[in-house]
Formats: C-alpha cells, sequence, structure tokens
C-alpha cells in the first residue's frame, strides 16, 4: 500500500484561515467527495455530515502528534483529503488506490485502522494510556457516532475511561442514525438532549444579543459556549466520569472550534456532544440519507441512476423468503443489529413490527436475544453481515451451540465483499462456524435452495447458519432445481477429477469445468449444499469414484470445509489427492471482486490452470 506525506500547504490552510475561508474550504471538499463518490461508489451520507467537524478538529489539534480515532471510519473521506491525499482521492475504494477507511500503511495521520462501530473510545483510551507511561504530552481524540452507543463495548470504554481520570475527548457525532434509525435508550437521551427547550431558547437569546451590538460579539461569543456548555444536561456522561460539552452545532465553526479548545484545554476525560446532518451539503443524501449511506456509482444531478443489476439481490430474495415463511408460521421472528434495510427485512418490519427487533450495533446482544427467544418458544432468524457476526462469536459458542438452540443465523455478505476493503470481507465464517459443535452450515447456490434451506433450518431444532454473497442471486437452469437435503449435489459428470464448491464460488466452477473440457480434462461438479456436517459416506463415495478432487470456496482456505475434505482422504488412506482452493491465510484488501478473484486465482480461468497443473503434478 502506498504511504502518502502531508500536504503541508493545505493543513496550514486548515489552521490559519478565516471562519468564512474554512466555509468556502468545506464546499470544495464536499464538491470533491460527491464528484468520485458518485463515480466508484462508497459512503457519501456519512462523509458529508462530517466535513466542519473534521476541519475544526485538525484545526484545533497538532495532528498527526495528537491522535484522532475515528470510530467505524466509514465518515474519513474529508480527513483523506487534507492530509496528503487530494489528488490520489480519484482512487478510492479502487483496487491499489486509498482505503474507504482509516489505514495505518497508508499515512501517518491515520491512528488506527478501523472499519467496525464502537472501538474509538477503547483505542483512543488505549493511546492515552501509553501516553502516560512514557511520559509523552499529547492528545487522544475519539470521534463516535450516537449509533455506535447502542454497542456494549463503547458503554465499557466510557466507564473505563471516565473512572480513570486520564486526559482523553470523545467527539459524540450525533446525527440521529446509524444506517437505519437509532434505537434505544441512548437514542432516546441523545434526542431529548438535541430538542431541549432550555438550549434553543438560551442559543437564541445570546444570538439576538450578539445581533443586537457586534461590539461585544468576542466577548459574549465565548461567553455564550461557556455559559451553554456548564448548563445542558449530559447527566449520564457525568456520571461516567466525562465533562459534558454541548449540544455543539457541528456546521458551525464559530461553535466548533471555541468548544474542541475548551475540551483540548481541560486535562480531564471530556465529552463534546456534536450535532450534524447527514448528507449535508447535498439534497438527495440530505432527504434519504440511509439511501446513500453505502451506494454504488450515481448520476449526482439525477441519483436515481445508482447501477443496479436489474436482478434480485441475495439480501433482497432472503427477505421475500422470510416474511413468506413468517406469513404461515406465527413463531418466527427476525432479529437485526440496525441493519433491517441492507438485510433485506424492510417488508417484514412494516408488515410484522412486533416480530422484527433491531437490537442496534450489538452483535453480541442480538445473539443472546435470539437464544432466549429460542428458549421461549419463538424461531429467531438473525440477519446479520459475516463480518459484524464476527463480533459475537462467544455468544454463538457458548449460548446458542452449547444449549442446541434452534437459532438460524442469516449470513449476508459472506465471502468476498470488495471495496470495504479488509473489515468488511467475509472470508471467515465457514471456518469458525465449522469449528462449532452442535452448528450447521448452509451454502445455497440460488434463490430456490436458499428457500428450502430455509425451511430445513426452521424444521431442524438445532443452531443453523445459511450463508450467501453480496450481489444478484444467479441463476443455474441448465441445472434443474432438485429439492433440498443435506447432502452434495451432482451438477455435472467428469471422468478425471471431482470439483467441489461452495454455493458462492458455483458459478466459477462450472465455468472452469467448461474451460477444463475444452483442454481435454473431463471435470465434474458437485454443488457441496452443507459444509457442515459433511457425510462421510457421500464422502466415501467420492473417493471411490475419483482420485483427484480439488475443493472450491468462497472463504479463507485455513479451517475451511476444504482442509475438512483433505483430512478424510487422509483419514480413509485410499491415496485421493486433494487441492484446496480458496482465499489465502491473509486479509484481503479492498477492490472490485472480480478483479481479486483474478489477482488470487479463484476466477474459472484461474481455478481451471491451477487443476490442469495439479494433474500434471499427478501423473509425473
Amino acid at each position: 500500500m502506498q504511504r502518502y506525506k502531508a500536504d503541508e500547504k493545505l493543513l496550514r490552510r486548515v489552521r490559519t484561515a478565516s471562519e468564512q475561508e474554512l466555509v468556502i474550504l468545506a464546499g470544495e471538499i464536499r464538491k470533491k467527495i460527491t464528484e468520485v463518490v458518485s463515480k466508484n461508489g462508497g459512503h457519501l451520507a456519512s462523509n458529508l455530515g462530517v466535513v466542519e467537524l473534521t476541519l475544526a478538529l485538525h484545526r484545533v489539534f497538532n495532528t498527526p502528534e495528537d491522535k484522532v480515532v475515528w470510530d467505524v471510519g466509514h465518515q474519513c473521506y474529508a480527513h483523506k483529503l487534507i492530509t496528503g491525499r487530494w489528488d490520489a482521492f480519484e482512487s478510492l475504494r479502487t483496487h491499489g488506490g486509498i482505503s474507504g477507511f482509516p489505514k495505518r500503511a497508508e499515512s501517518e495521520f491515520d491512528a488506527y485502522d478501523s472499519g467496525h462501530s464502537g472501538t474509538s473510545i477503547s483505542a483512543a483510551f488505549g493511546y492515552a494510556k501509553a501516553r502516560d507511561l512514557k511520559n509523552e504530552k499529547y492528545s487522544c481524540v475519539a470521534v463516535i457516532g450516537d449509533g455506535a452507543l447502542t454497542g456494549g463495548v463503547s458503554f465499557e470504554a466510557l466507564n473505563a475511561a471516565g473512572s480513570d481520570g486520564t486526559p482523553l475527548i470523545v467527539i459524540l457525532n450525533d446525527n440521529g442514525m446509524s444506517i437505519a434509525k437509532n434505537v434505544g435508550g441512548m437514542s432516546r437521551q441523545l434526542q431529548k438532549i438535541r430538542t431541549s427547550n432550555a438550549y434553543l431558547e438560551f442559543k437564541n437569546s445570546v444570538r439576538h444579543a450578539l445581533d443586537e451590538d457586534s461590539r461585544i460579539l468576542s466577548t459574549l461569543r465565548g461567553f455564550r459556549d461557556t455559559l451553554k456548555f456548564m448548563t445542558m444536561p449530559g447527566e449520564i456522561f457525568e456520571e461516567l466520569g466525562f465533562k459534558y460539552f454541548g449540544p455543539v452545532n457541528g456546521h458551525d465553526f464559530s461553535e466548533l472550534i471555541p468548544a474542541l479548545n475548551t475540551a483540548k484545554e481541560l486535562g480531564r476525560p471530556v465529552l463534546v456532544h456534536v450535532v450534524t446532518e447527514k448528507g449535508k451539503g447535498y439534497a438527495p443524501a440530505e432527504k434519504d440519507p440511509s439511501r446513500f449511506h453505502g451506494t454504488g456509482p450515481f448520476e449526482i444531478d439525477s441519483p436515481e441512476t445508482a447501477s443496479v443489476s436489474g436482478r434480485e439481490s441475495w439480501s433482497d430474495a432472503f427477505g421475500r423468503l422470510l416474511l413468506d415463511r413468517a406469513d404461515k408460521d406465527g413463531r418466527i421472528a427476525a432479529v437485526t443489529a440496525a441493519m433491517a434495510e441492507g438485510t433485506g427485512l424492510t417488508a417484514m418490519q412494516k408488515k410484522y413490527p412486533g416480530r422484527v427487533f433491531d437490537a442496534g450495533i450489538a452483535e453480541q446482544h442480538a445473539v443472546s436475544f435470539a437464544a432466549g427467544l429460542a428458549l421461549g418458544g419463538i424461531r429467531p432468524v438473525f440477519a446479520v453481515y459475516s463480518t459484524f457476526l464476527q463480533r459475537a462469536y462467544d455468544q454463538i459458542l457458548t449460548e446458542v451451540c452449547l444449549q442446541g438452540l434452534p437459532v438460524i443465523f442469516a449470513i449476508d455478505r459472506a465471502g468476498i465483499t470488495g471495496r470495504d476493503g479488509e473489515t468488511h470481507q467475509g472470508q471467515f465464517d465457514i471456518a469458525y462456524l465449522s469449528s462449532m459443535p452442535n452448528m450447521t452450515v448452509l451454502s445455497p447456490r440460488d434463490a430456490d435452495e436458499l428457500g428450502d434451506m430455509l425451511d430445513y433450518a426452521l424444521a431442524l431444532g438445532s443452531p443453523c447458519a445459511i450463508r450467501y454473497p453480496k450481489g444478484s442471486v444467479p441463476s443455474f437452469p441448465e441445472h434443474k432445481h432438485a429439492p433440498f437435503r443435506p447432502l452434495p449435489e451432482f451438477l455435472v459428470n467428469g471422468s478425471d477429477i471431482l470439483l467441489l464448491s461452495d454455493g458462492n464460488s458455483l458459478s466459477e466452477t462450472l465455468l472452469a469445468s467448461a474451460l477444463l473440457k475444452t483442454a481435454g480434462v473431463s471435470a465434474g461438479v458437485c454443488n457441496m449444499r452443507c459444509l457442515k456436517p459433511m457425510s462421510k459416506e457421500g464422502l466415501e463415495a467420492m473417493m471411490l469414484r475419483y482420485g483427484v478432487i480439488a475443493t472450491i470456496e468462497d472463504g479463507t482456505v485455513e479451517g475451511g470445509f476444504g482442509e475438512k475434505v483433505s483430512a478424510f482422504a487422509a483419514e480413509l488412506g485410499r491415496g485421493t489427492l486433494v487441492l484446496n482452493i480458496g482465499w489465502p491465510d491473509r486479509f484481503i484488501e479492498h477492490g472490485d471482486v472480480s478483479a481479486l478473484r483474478r489477482l488470487y486465482g479463484l476466477d474459472a480461468r484461474s481455478i481451471a490452470e491451477r487443476i490442469e497443473l495439479f494433474i500434471e503434478k499427478k501423473a509425473r
């Protein structure tokens, strides 16, 4: 990854410009972000909402010596633009270009590799204690959204940092939502503070006084900010040990800069409550911030043109199929971790609001909650992105699997997802779920099979995970749908080698088989369907028929289903040779999925070439 140096001229502009000049710069940044995201896709609304806050942070704090940790990190575009990556910004989220998230390897200004929500306060607190232990002097700042405060780790960090007392600044970026509308008690408390009559009346009276006599502008502005910070309700944070300032208008430099300067000088834990508008400056994103949270390419003047394939997505197919089952079975309930729209639950949430539970950005709670639902006789289905399910590993293992509870995990974005990069690739779920006793892991090839697997999981009476990728659902018209059984499905006959594929990789595997045929290699293809448990009788029958087998999976090779096939072959002792093809033992960088498959040898042509070489070695 290329390392970028600071743009000293631009940083100097940020740190010395007048407030009016900063307003002009904020407009330039918004224009740049909107133009690039419209071409490359990315997180638009969240980035447009923090432009003024980003400029104020880099004005007040001596970055990179002072450490600014961005929670989640998908709102770091303005930060990247003013820290040496303006010219490189056109490459945002493309393979070999700059990441859409903070990356320490990319710049010394990126203090922390973030990507998952709720971690910034813990990381900044760790930085602060390291500073204390080494007798150094620098500020530590965590920027965290109100949505992230629905996650338990944020409260754990606030509790620890507040009681410790070391200087630490937490910037609460409150835009009233995460991806979906926020839920829970903290959200209600912030809404109460945000709309406090006392604050609004006080602010208006001071503004009126300033307008009446400009001669007292400077004096009253400082007094206004100090008094406002002291009088507003922030008891929950004060009780945790933080001095609370706010709410501050996150788009007004005359409020932001004094608030940050005051927080910097206090020498104790401080929380600055900043209210921002998601999508600020681009009307379509202001109107529909969820739509522009993470978006594909679009025409700026016609944002409805955002590219779509025209085919049903896996998320939509799952939502449609689950709603159909929910219509017939009142025991079915859905659980989401602030991702109802992203996981296809919107229709069910609208029709059965009492049977769709949004746990907030709190996957651990969501899994334990689902366990409780299952114990109470409900059939819970937790719809979640693969990368976020990792956060609840212990709860899956000890709350669900240990008790053998009928919780279904509908794992969206399984496998490599592309442009969001390392923190969002879903390459590990096969490996860690397959290691858990009592867990069944299924991988559908298409929507019909997804529906069958959902029925199977609902009737199973034990933990079950169904994993499917990001993007459109493929169709296989030449291979008719067969009713699901937890056994391999033979799709292509062959005599030289058998290719065992998970559902995500089946399209590439079938193409590889066709390419091998033109090269004179007869390659059979089998859709594995059930990755755990695998039928030992079925595997033994395959190995009696074939002396060479290749496994292809959209997951990491280490711990994947292919390794289990290899282990069984060794245990069987018949000399069957097994080639495991999957993602390597590394974190996969950002880029287009098709480009990443080519790079790592998981596209059809690369698979065929690897198999040809493997067969040649066997012959030798």
